[in-house]
């Protein structure tokens, strides 16, 4: 795969690839990704799903299915977040923007689910807020 993207977990094991540029990137505050990022939000990145190769460690992922019919991916050594995939969006990967190897060519254009933000974080870009999904 001619990758225009890299990326890998924090031990190493698992490496991933991304061909192309990814068609969106946004900031998830839902109360799921903040438990399985741990954090107070996750900055993630849509992806074709064609466009999306994990090239070593395959081996390594594990997944939970955190809500009907969408699985989380992470390495099962270091518990690294990579990326998610919903049976309802097949076409799409969701990779987590933390395990990029380098510098992506768009940045965040939203935030979403901010009705369930972290008390505690404030948002202070000027972004689109939405509330629920988005």
């Amino acid at each position: 795969m001619d990758a225009t993207l890299r990326g890998s977990c924090l031990c190493g094991r698992v490496a991933y690839a991304i061909r192309g540029a990814p068609k969106a990137m946004y900031h998830c505050h839902c109360g799921v990704c903040r438990k399985a990022n741990g954090s107070s939000l996750a900055t993630n990145a849509v992806v074709l799903t064609e466009d999306f190769a994990v090239i070593s460690g395959r081996e390594a992922l594990s997944s939970f299915e955190s809500s009907p019919q969408k699985r989380r991916y992470f390495c099962s050594g270091c518990g690294s977040p990579i990326y998610s995939h919903s049976e309802r969006t097949p076409q799409v990967v969701s990779v987590r923007c933390g395990t990029l190897d380098s510098a992506p060519p768009l940045r965040p254009s939203r935030h979403i689910h901010t009705a369930s933000k972290a008390p505690w974080f404030e948002i202070c870009d000027n972004l689109p807020q939405v509330p629920e999904g988005g």
